[in-house]
Formats: structure tokens, sequence, C-alpha cells
């Protein structure tokens, strides 16, 4: 699947990923692997006695992993997207908890050029919503997406 060029990027455009459903171990070794080794996420007395949520919740850095995976499986920006920009506005309303399925809607907000580049910079809106529709992660980020070859030779 080819991705979309700078050009066909529009603002006011929306996309909307697959699903995913955030498993156990997909916490563990995720914090296995960053090294969040925090009671938060491993200790099972801990979490029901101490936590604000008494079940396992994925960290907030985990769930933008999987929602920027979703977001580069929707191939919006397969052999287009050039490099990633940068990230503003994050805020998150809820944890992930395991067993939740979560999905996310992309919105284009706008673009510039950025010839030197070949490309230009596109900025998106990401909500990541949980299986009840509740927005769990906002978050603007910025792409560097590479011109249409085609029309730049004309």
């Amino acid at each position: 699947m080819k991705g979309i060029t700078f050009e066909g990027f529009r603002p006011g455009d929306r996309y909307v990923t697959s699903r995913r459903t955030i498993a156990e171990h997909d916490v563990l070794q995720f914090v296995c692997l960053v090294g969040l080794t925090e009671p938060l996420f491993l200790d099972l007395e801990y979490i029901k006695k101490e936590s604000l949520f008494g079940e396992r919740i994925a960290p907030g850095s985990l769930t933008f992993a999987i929602a920027e995976g979703l977001t580069v499986q929707t191939g919006i920006i397969h052999g287009t997207g050039m490099a990633f920009v940068g990230i503003d506005k994050m805020r998150l309303f809820g944890p992930a908890k395991v067993g939740d399925t979560i999905n996310v809607e992309i919105e284009v907000l706008d673009k510039k050029q950025v010839p030197a580049r070949g490309g230009g910079i596109v900025r998106y809106r990401q909500w990541v919503r949980n299986q009840r529709g509740e927005t769990i992660m906002e978050y603007d980020v910025a792409r560097l997406i590479r011109n249409d070859q085609k029309e730049n030779q004309e």
C-alpha cells in the first residue's frame, strides 16, 4: 500500500485506525524493556491496594507507542513518511487498562512545504479512545511527509 503524499493531505481530513486490545504481557514486556519497573506496573498487591485504579494499567508511553503503531498500520504514511518531527499538547485523561481495546482518530490540522527536505510538515491531532469511546489520550504530532514526485517532475 502506498501512503499519501504531502499534497494529498488536506486540513480537516480524518482517518480512523483499526483497534488493538492491550494484554497483560504487553504491559509487562514494555515496562521491563524500557525500565519502568515501578510497583504501579509490576506489583499486583500494590496495584490492588495502593493504586488509583485497583487494576493493572498501561504506562502512558506504552499507550502512545501502540497509538503510533496503529497510525502507521493505516497505511497513510507508508513510503511517504520521512521523519517524526515532534509532538505537542499531549494530554492523558485516563489510563488504558489491561483488556481495554484502543483505536485512534486522526485529523489533519495544517501543513507547510519544506522544499529543501523534499516534502513538507503535516500536523495531525490524534485522539486515542477506548472501547467505550472515551478519549484517554490526545496529542498533536508533526511528521515530514514526502512530496508527490510526479508533480515535482512536471
